[in-house]
This record gives structure tokens, sequence and C-alpha cells, in this order.
């Protein structure tokens, strides 16, 4: 028992105590990212309250606190489950439950894959461009409100999404872990992933336009070919093209901004060519 940490109370955290340390993350997880650890420092400073809270002497701190001082990358917004599960866990841990240093550890690293999984899925495959979408319908004809649509909706989804996830996480602790790794986990990615695809299919569909002038003389009539293409297959050019920036971006790793300029340029070649 003598090796025991020596804690300061038996009481448990409160919720300006969880609040704090959400705070903490949500606004320092990026403070100190670096190549070896990624945002492993950012984690062990939002953790520090909790040390101080139930440790008396600096060397269980530190044990503590080095604990997590290790390689640490998962999407932000949806990876504050993960602190939520780890802050239950020290917390059990300093109240005396058997939970060893390990199982801590690889809790915390185990999870970092799936959560990144669904949290990209979720954000950049779904959330976003129907915000976008939103905002973009309200912006037409110069209307202010389409950006002020999205920058306050998608700041304040964020933040009070990070806040619910880090205390489901703190109050369901290790059990749930089951439900973000393995076969449930595999499902949840999946099925958004799914809507994410309708949702940005459903977009393109909208927003994506490129009518051709090109036309030609049948006879005595005039015949465009962009009738020609919307009898075989509508917005089958824009397909064609939302297709075409997949494959460069997916397949040969072009960056956006690349993507961006390559499209810009694409878009004068037509004007100049008289194919728009």
């Amino acid at each position: 028992m003598s090796n025991l940490p020596e804690t300061k109370t038996n009481e448990r955290l409160t919720n300006k105590e969880l609040n704090s340390l959400w705070n903490r993350y949500m606004w320092f997880y990026d403070g100190s990212c670096s190549f070896p650890l990624y945002h492993g420092m950012g984690y062990v400073y939002g953790l520090l309250p909790l040390f101080k809270k139930y440790y008396k002497n600096k060397e269980d701190i530190s044990k503590g606190l080095n604990r997590h001082v290790q390689m640490f990358n998962t999407e932000m917004q949806v990876g504050s489950i993960i602190y939520g599960i780890v802050v239950g866990m020290e917390e059990q841990k300093a109240l005396g439950k058997d939970i060893d240093d390990e199982v801590i550890r690889t809790t915390k690293v185990g999870l970092m894959g799936p959560v990144a999984g669904i949290g990209d899925s979720m954000l950049v495959g779904m959330i976003i461009p129907i915000l976008l979408s939103i905002g973009i319908s309200l912006g037409e004809g110069g209307n202010p409100l389409g950006p002020l649509f999205y920058m306050i909706t998608y700041p304040l989804l964020i933040i009070l999404g990070s806040h619910f996830l880090f205390f489901k996480g703190y109050h369901l602790g290790i059990n749930a872990v089951k439900n973000l790794i393995g076969e449930q986990a595999n499902k949840i990615r999946e099925a958004v992933m799914l809507l994410g695809t309708i949702v940005m299919g459903g977009l393109s569909a909208s927003y994506i336009k490129f009518n051709t002038i090109l036309s030609f003389e049948k006879g005595t009539e005039t015949v465009t070919v962009q009738s020609i293409l919307d009898g075989i297959f509508p917005k089958l050019v824009p397909l064609a093209i939302v297709l075409c920036v997949w494959y460069f971006m997916s397949k040969k790793k072009v960056s956006a901004i690349k993507m961006m300029l390559i499209l810009t340029v694409f878009i004068f070649l037509c004007a100049f060519g008289g194919i728009i």
C-alpha cells in the first residue's frame, strides 16, 4: 500500500472542474503541436488541474502527466469523447480504483483511429457541406445572411457538440470503448460516409453549373449540344467534373489549392474558346 500515491481528496470532480478541463482541451488542444507528439502536449496541459486536485506531491503529479506524454492525433471535436473517457479513468484511478496505467494509455491510443474516421466523415463529409449549402442559398444576391449563418452556426455547433461528447465520454468511461471500436464503429463510419456521399451528390447537382453554348445545324434547325447531353443524362458534365476532381485529389494526391487553380484555368479556357 505504501506505493500508492497519496491523494488530497476523495471527492469526484465537480461540474465546474469538468467544464474547466473541457475548456483547456477545447482551446489549447492545438496549442503545442509537434511532429513527434502531434497534439500530445496540449492533451497533457488539459489534464494538469485533475492531477493537481487529487495528488499531494509533485512526484505523483509528474507520473500522472508523464502517462500522457505520447503521440496523440485525432479529429478534435469528436475526439473530445476520448478526452472525457480518459478524465473519467484518471479520476477513478485517483479515487483508488484498480485501473492500470497501461489500460489508460492503450484506451486513449486505441480510440484515435476509429474516432478520427467517424469525426472526419461526419464533419468534412456531411456537416460542413450541409451548412455551406444553406449559407450559399441564403447568400444568393449578395445577402450577408449567408456568410453570417455559416460563421455563427459552424463554431456554435462544434463547441456544443464537443462539450456534449466530453461529458458523455466522462460518464460512460471505459464502457464507451466498445461503442467506438470494432464492428460498431465501422457501422457508424460507413453510415456517416454514405450520408455524406449523398449530400455531396445533391450539392454537386444543385450548385455545379456547366452549360455549353456549342451548337450545329441540322437541316433547317439549330441543335444545341447541351440539349443532347441533357437528353442522355441531365447534369452529365457537372458529374464528369466532380469525378475528375475526385480522381485527381484522391488518386493523384493533387491538393485542394492546386485543384482550384486547375478548375479556374479550365473555365477561362472554355469561356475564351466559346464552349460556355
